[in-house]
């Protein structure tokens, strides 16, 4: 603390050194942005090489162990689970719905109480229960709780600001913070921004355009410097399509569209059974459940419900085995489902993604379709699937479009999104984002009413 204050005190005296106001100010509402830019670009850089690790060893293991997944996966899933249960309980799932929620009670009345949903506490006990999850076997993604922990990083930037400098809008700290974690997470920069705009803010956006640009760029430019011009998933084949691929595209839209909202609405479902579940022992017995379910999947059933289903897409992508069993798609969304209801860390976004794109894949085999327009069906499967859930199909969109650089199927990408937005309103009217955002400031405002009423009982 003593390296801080008088950290706080050289930056002072080299600020009102500069003569000019107006520069002077402008500077300084910028740097808090660009550093927690800098941190977050070169935190989702390490979770990126951690999680991409821990993926190979459940391969590993997968390989020479076998059967012995059975009693792994439970173990790690019990791990991950009394992790976040024991010293973070809002570290659990995604973190965009915390985050969501965070910036709802940003507010002068409420502001304290965005401290439970972003901290360094919640950075640490992210991280390490879900490289614990997906270690053994769990079908979750990073990118969720990328947006978490890079929220927390500006959050905290923000927390530590002296009380001589400018006020910056902690709200705005936030949203920009979530969205340099979309954008270093899967390096689109554009989807971060589409992101924040659709999911997080959905008004104001005028009032942090700047600094959202700012953080979003140095974010991005940092994960660069250290991975490349990397693409998420590269550049798959994509060109010379007949007009009637429109006739294939949307009964993949509404299928895809009503498995997105239909998984949300399960795993909502079975959060909603678990919290019913009064005493430890019974949750322990139910994550443990789900760890041998999850094994007993992949020994007896097919290996591809394990991790985040990243290498799957790539393999329907760029390979010229196309070809997929027909129930890989139900395996592909009850991975996600029971993973995620645990309540251990981890992003639904890229399960969600080869959720879409085994979909895709699949209808292409029924429709005998070419290697290209197989590609154009996986893609537009994975935008529809992650719409379903998400119901921000812009973001989608341009999250798959990034991800492979490749815009002249832009127009197939947005059909496939707006028709799956539409049909996932038959499952449920909100998104499974929102219902948990709900539920986040429902908890935290009924804690503190239990807290006061304690105080006042003493």
């Amino acid at each position: 603390m003593k390296i801080i204050n008088n950290f706080r005190q050289l930056l002072k005296r080299k600020f009102d050194a500069i003569s000019n106001q107006s520069f002077k100010k402008n500077l300084l509402n910028a740097l808090p942005f660009w550093l927690g830019a800098i941190i977050t670009g070169l935190i989702a850089v390490l979770y990126a090489k951690l999680f991409s690790w821990a993926e190979m060893g459940t391969q590993f293991m997968y390989a020479h162990f076998g059967i012995w997944l059975l009693l792994i996966t439970p173990i790690t899933f019990f791990v991950a689970w009394y992790l976040v249960h024991q010293f973070s309980p809002y570290a659990r799932g995604s973190g965009i719905p915390q985050v969501s929620a965070a910036i709802e009670l940003t507010t002068p009345n409420h502001s304290y109480k965005v401290n439970k949903l972003l901290s360094i506490r919640i950075i640490v006990v992210k991280i390490i229960s879900s490289l614990v999850m997906v270690f053994g076997g769990g079908a979750i993604g990073r990118e969720g709780p990328t947006i978490q922990i890079a929220a927390s990083i500006f959050k905290r930037i923000n927390d530590l600001l002296p009380q001589w400098y400018p006020k910056i809008s902690r709200r705005n700290m936030i949203v920009t913070g979530a969205a340099a974690g979309l954008a270093s997470a899967f390096n689109t920069p554009l989807g971060g921004i589409v992101f924040a705009i659709e999911e997080l803010t959905k008004t104001h956006f005028n009032f942090f355009k700047s600094a959202l640009l700012t953080g979003v760029i140095i974010a991005g430019m940092t994960a660069l410097s250290l991975l490349g011009p990397y693409l998420y998933l590269g550049y798959p084949k994509l060109n010379d399509f007949s007009l009637w691929m429109i006739c294939a595209v949307l009964p993949l839209a509404v299928i895809t569209g009503l498995g997105g909202s239909g998984m949300g609405k399960i795993i909502l479902f079975a959060f909603k059974k678990k919290r019913n579940l009064k005493s430890n022992l019974s949750q322990i017995i139910y994550v443990l459940i789900c760890g041998l379910v999850i094994a007993a999947l992949a020994i007896w059933v097919n290996k591809s419900v394990l991790g985040s289903g990243k290498e799957l897409m790539e393999t329907t992508l760029f390979s010229s085995n196309k070809t997929m069993v027909w129930y890989m798609p139900i395996l592909r969304t009850i991975g996600p489902i029971i993973s995620f209801s645990t309540g251990a860390a981890g992003g639904i976004f890229a399960p969600s993604l080869s959720a879409g794109a085994s979909v895709g894949a699949v209808l292409s085999g029924w429709f005998h379709l070419s290697e290209t327009e197989t590609n154009l069906m996986i893609l537009c499967g994975m935008v529809g699937f992650l719409t379903g859930i998400t119901r921000s199909p812009f973001t989608s969109s341009i999250l798959v479009i990034e991800m492979t650089n490749n815009h002249n199927i832009i127009f197939y990408l947005m059909l496939t999104a707006l028709a799956a937005n539409l049909v996932a309103n038959f499952i449920s009217r909100h998104s499974f984002y929102d219902h948990l955002k709900d539920q986040y400031v429902h908890d935290i405002h009924e804690s503190e009413k239990q807290e006061n009423d304690s105080f006042l009982k003493e």
